[in-house]
């Protein structure tokens, strides 16, 4: 099994530009989309959005999200005071999400390892070696001062 997966810290607004979310919090995003700038009726993207992403390879996502939280948890406080204000802007909670994505059998995933991890246990398929995660005490405190929302999301490719 081939396992491709990312993590992301988002905000988003139908009002506020990703461009005025950097001015406010005075970190540059990774990633940022208009709203819409595909399609303008109905808007798609729905919400401009500011991202600050890590998909690095080979790495669980508990590792991901630790290196999101490294990078923002100094902001986290001011990132919160925004999404409270985001979200009565738009009327509407949910401005604040920190999201996981998986993808099973993408072809550009990471093989599974078939190595024993422990000596002395047997290791079966479909034990791949990026399942499983979990927040610790940081990240969860990053979470509440942030406002923001966990979402993951898991897809099979095809």
């Amino acid at each position: 099994m081939r396992v491709s997966q990312y993590a992301y810290f988002a905000l988003s607004s139908t009002q506020m530009s990703a461009t005025e979310i950097t001015a406010r919090l005075r970190v540059e995003p990774d990633e940022v989309t208009t709203r819409g700038s595909r399609i303008a009726d109905p808007p798609r993207p729905a919400a401009h959005t500011w991202r600050v992403v890590c998909r690095t390879a080979r790495l669980t996502v508990d590792e991901q999200i630790a290196r999101i939280v490294d990078r923002l948890f100094e902001h986290a406080e001011r990132i919160g005071v925004l999404a409270a204000e985001l979200d009565r802007m738009d009327g509407q909670p949910g401005a604040s999400r920190l999201q996981v994505v998986r993808i099973y059998e993408h072809p550009d995933g990471e093989e599974e390892e078939d190595t024993n991890p422990v000596e002395g246990l047997e290791k079966f398929p479909g034990q791949h070696q990026l399942l499983g995660w979990h927040l610790d005490a940081r990240a969860l405190e990053f979470l509440r001062l942030t406002r923001a929302e966990l979402d993951v999301d898991e897809y099979a490719y095809g």
